[in-house]
């Protein structure tokens, strides 16, 4: 098998975060989200995957490499035209895929636990067409599969004003060579573009077998940034404790699972409540880091309450106030005013910017 990951697209609903820098990119846990992607993947035994980017973006082949370092060969496809639908990066693929089955994993998805099961549920299933269904408050946003009476999917509709069922179909499918017929058999969509759903009615229409298994836990999509927030707790709450960090001062306390990697210093008298992963050389003085928190790599945070939130790489926090449910840029700056306000504040901050608290 071989697999194919999106990386393409422009996160609107993520802005201004994504103003900046590719959606992929965004840290999870402290790596790259299309990082834990490609992870899945090669655990699975899968070696040849293939990337789908913008067109003229080079910043994942940039963080990825030749995906060497997971034991895996990447090969980078452009897809020209801009965003056409996601039928339209199989039929971008087509070379690449030749006649293999093939996962295709949306990489601003986050998966929990192995897919190797999947994948070989997949493979046993003699199906042209394998999804993962799961049951969500707000399906109208997803393809929604409309179930027969034994439970098997009769066709799949996106983005329904009225869901005929609870479940969407998540970010991970597997199909065999036939779903390229699918592709070439539809049409575009009035949203001009080529809709997965309507592949997988299109081979369900065409004497094709589309199989599927229901999951719980397992998925989330990271669409909006409260989904965001959700996938980093999510992925933390599957974190091991280790300490790399040059200096814990004497006064520091750790509760819980805490990632301190290398380099990074935790000063004064600092409370990490896990799970926490706190990046490279980062510098955490006199600040309470609270649960499902992650701080990038060379950032400092001194005196502020952070909890449930992201913070990139370099960003610089001097506060004393406390910080939940927030995004905070690249290289963003946040310090104290001159006049004091209420604590407990929600933000979305991109790269570079500066706000006072």
């Amino acid at each position: 098998m071989k697999a194919l990951i999106t990386a393409g697209g422009h996160g609107t609903r993520l802005r201004p975060i994504t103003y900046s820098m590719n959606k992929h990119l965004i840290p999870i846990g402290n790596k790259p989200m299309i990082f834990h992607a490609i992870e899945k993947i090669a655990e699975a035994g899968i070696t040849e995957i293939g990337i789908n980017v913008n067109e003229g973006d080079h910043t994942i082949e940039e963080s990825v490499g030749d995906g060497s370092a997971w034991g895996v060969k990447v090969t980078y496809l452009e897809q020209a035209g801009g965003a056409l639908g996601l039928a339209h990066i199989i039929k971008n693929a087509r070379d690449f895929l030749g006649e293999d089955s093939f996962v295709f994993y949306l990489g601003d998805n986050i998966i929990l636990g192995s897919i190797k099961p999947f994948v070989e549920a997949f493979l046993s299933s003699g199906a042209s067409g394998y999804l993962a269904l799961s049951k969500v408050p707000d399906p109208q946003r997803f393809g929604v599969p409309e179930l027969g009476k034994n439970g098997e999917i009769l066709r799949v509709v996106e983005k329904p004003e009225n869901p005929p069922s609870e479940f969407a179909v998540t970010g991970i499918y597997c199909y065999d060579a036939s779903v390229h017929d699918a592709v070439d058999g539809i049409e575009y969509s009035e949203r001009g573009e080529l809709e997965i759903s309507d592949v997988h009615t299109w081979l369900i229409e065409n004497g094709h077998t589309v199989k599927y298994e229901i999951v719980e836990g397992w998925w989330k999509d990271t669409g909006k940034p409260g989904d965001l927030l959700e996938g980093n707790a999510l992925v933390l709450d599957a974190l091991e404790g280790a300490n790399q960090a040059t200096t814990v001062e004497e006064g520091v306390e750790l509760k819980g699972e805490v990632e301190l990697l290398e380099g990074c210093q935790v000063l004064g008298k600092s409370v990490i409540h896990g799970p926490v992963s706190i990046g490279r050389n980062a510098v955490i003085r006199d600040a309470w880091i609270g649960p499902h928190t992650t701080i990038g790599h060379s950032t400092e945070i001194e005196g502020a309450r952070v909890e449930r939130s992201i913070v990139m790489d370099e960003a610089d926090i001097r506060t004393d106030k406390h910080i939940v449910d927030s995004i905070i840029g690249h290289n963003a700056t946040i310090s104290l005013p001159h006049s004091e306000t209420e604590s407990g504040y929600r933000m979305i901050i991109g790269e570079n910017a500066q706000l006072e608290l």
